[in-house]
């Protein structure tokens, strides 16, 4: 059992889902449509994990180079830029598993890690053995749920977890979709299944950036020429 891992039971823990290039820039093979938006809760809930010190969870898609001969996504493929983690969602004090079938965990990750990143080859991550086990024995007061993308891993993760008689919130600005009616759907499914849904203001407070950073594309820029002067930057 793994259940030491979190020093104290009444702490949230940060579950952050596919936030990757692929998903959240511009250019990515998959990118979703409320990107920007996104972008910008993603690195105010990014800031409040820093300064509160919570654990994070991270999962990441990675698939083979295969030419799509085999089904595989053309998406997040392992080696690409677009299989990166966006930068301000990385932790300087992190270790990371792939996805290879195996259940091992250090009993004492996340005393000397604050960043867990775990890689998935489908679409729930729940199908991979370490993530399972992970989730499933971990205690926290309450998983946090971000990232990409709320019709698919989003939902496939607060189910899992509600399944498994963990407490959830989901932030659902800081969740991106591809199909918006699909995405109400799935929000409304977390919810009646036990999901808390509230926005990032919730539990990180208000803020105004000047940029969300690394997406350059006409839309993420403009949110700088909007912005009032002064206001301040997250870091």
């Amino acid at each position: 059992m793994i259940l030491q891992m979190v020093r104290a039971k009444r702490r949230q823990v940060l579950v952050d889902i596919n936030t990757q290039r692929d998903f959240l820039l511009a250019d990515g093979r998959a990118c979703i449509r409320n990107h920007r938006r996104v972008l910008t809760h993603i690195r105010r809930m990014m800031a409040w994990a820093r300064h509160k010190d919570i654990p994070m969870i991270s999962t990441c898609d990675i698939h083979p180079d295969d030419g799509g001969h085999n089904g595989d996504p053309r998406y997040c493929i392992d080696g690409t830029p677009g299989q990166r983690k966006i930068s301000y969602t990385l932790m300087q004090n992190r270790i990371m598993f792939p996805a290879d079938g195996n259940t091992d965990l250090p009993r004492d990750m996340l005393r000397r890690y604050q960043q867990i990143i775990l890689q998935k080859r489908t679409e729930d991550p729940f199908d991979e053995p370490r993530i399972d086990r992970l989730l499933s024995e971990l205690c926290a007061a309450e998983f946090v749920l971000i990232g990409a993308c709320a019709e698919g891993a989003v939902k496939a993760a607060a189910l899992g977890l509600l399944q498994r008689d963990k407490r959830v919130a989901v932030i659902v600005d800081a969740v991106g979709y591809h199909d918006s009616r699909e995405a109400k759907m799935a929000f409304r499914k977390m919810e009646a299944k036990g999901a808390r849904l509230i926005e990032t203001r919730r539990l990180a407070g208000s803020s105004h950036l000047r940029q969300v950073g690394v997406c350059h594309c006409e839309s993420c820029q403009r949110v700088g020429q909007r912005v009032a002067v002064g206001m301040p930057q997250d870091s």
